[in-house]
């Protein structure tokens, strides 16, 4: 559930006099919610061409909905024009076991703006906040070869986890899926788990604590019904749609769940959260059974999606070739990488 850290390039030493970093208000205003949209935008058309920019309401919910992990800290530098020609956001994790840590949601600056200095006083700004907060470690997605991945190996960061992004295409015409002879039952939501389901969705959640980890500072959290129902609301207060589909057995217990999020409902793209199968229920094909089921859902529910992405650690082979089986193709490279302070 992260962006990138887009890519500043090559940056010399800023200048006697620094780019001004200002903090964003809090909530930011339209007109920094607009900067922040045509920032990205410009930074993913030269550095992720293809690949979808964030948009009003993706970006609008991010930086005014606080995560329910931590708090955020969010800096920009100004142009000449007025708008946005640098931008980063930080998390500095309040969650149990993580208040050590920080992610860096983003470090942008504009393809014009480059070779000014601007990502390394960005850059400044957040090691402070992470010093003045007594942080230890910073994580962020980058992907490798680009020119973020040049400056957070300046920086210090180093690769803990590598992943790719991975896409599916998703049908034009909806095709019917059913649970079939697997002895399990097939259910679909929308929002937040319905009361039936919550404490078995909890136990579930709780499943994701053997999944590929690297050498990430992070700990897994503690799942409950209401910290489950925390984040898919915060979906929904960010403007988004989070879809849910999960097998269970004859007891009511949730062997597998996958999980599909569309930041605005207008999205041509999903992104695939989660995926989990309970270590009991594994070998089955619940994995593949639930995608597919999820698949049909957002075909029928959203005829607009044309793909549907997610990430995938390396090291993660059976999910890998759950996602092979099932059409996925890989993207491009992307992996974790780590600062410890």
């Amino acid at each position: 559930m992260t962006e990138p850290l887009h890519a500043p390039g090559r940056e010399p030493a800023p200048a006697a006099s620094a780019p001004a970093v200002f903090t964003l208000a809090a909530p930011p205003t339209d007109d920094e919610v607009a900067g922040w949209v045509d920032l990205l935008g410009a930074v993913y058309a030269a550095d992720l061409p293809g690949v979808p920019a964030p948009g009003p309401v993706e970006v609008g919910g991010r930086l005014r909905v606080p995560s329910i992990r931590g708090r955020s800290v969010q800096w920009a530098v100004r142009g000449a024009d007025g708008g946005l020609d640098g931008a980063a956001a930080l998390l500095l994790f309040t969650d149990e076991g993580n208040t050590h840590g920080a992610y860096l949601d983003v470090l942008a600056v504009r393809p014009s703006a480059r070779g000014r200095g601007l990502g390394r006083a960005l850059w400044e700004a957040v090691r402070a906040e992470l010093l003045a907060q007594e942080r230890t470690s910073v994580a962020s997605s980058i992907e490798p070869g680009t020119p973020a991945a040049e400056l957070a190996a300046r920086i210090g960061f180093e690769n803990v986890l590598p992943m790719g992004w991975h896409v599916q295409r998703v049908p034009a015409e909806p095709v019917a899926v059913t649970e079939g002879d697997s002895g399990y039952r097939l259910v679909s939501w929308s929002g937040e788990t319905p009361d039936a389901w919550a404490e078995a969705s909890a136990v579930a959640h709780g499943a994701m604590e053997d999944a590929p980890m690297g050498e990430l500072d992070e700990r897994a959290p503690t799942w409950t019904a209401e910290r489950v129902r925390q984040a898919q609301r915060l979906v929904v207060d960010r403007g988004g749609v989070i879809l849910s589909v999960a097998a269970l057995t004859g007891s009511g217990e949730m062997a597998a769940y996958t999980e599909v999020v569309l930041a605005d409902p207008a999205d041509t793209r999903a992104m695939q959260y989660d995926t989990v199968v309970v270590p009991t229920h594994r070998g089955r094909g619940l994995g593949r059974l639930v995608k597919r089921r999820m698949l049909a859902d957002v075909a029928a529910a959203y005829p607009g999606v044309r793909e549907i992405a997610t990430t995938v650690a390396d090291e993660n082979g059976p999910m890998v070739a759950v996602n092979e089986a099932l059409g996925y193709r890989r993207e491009r490279d992307v992996a974790l990488f780590q600062l410890k302070l």
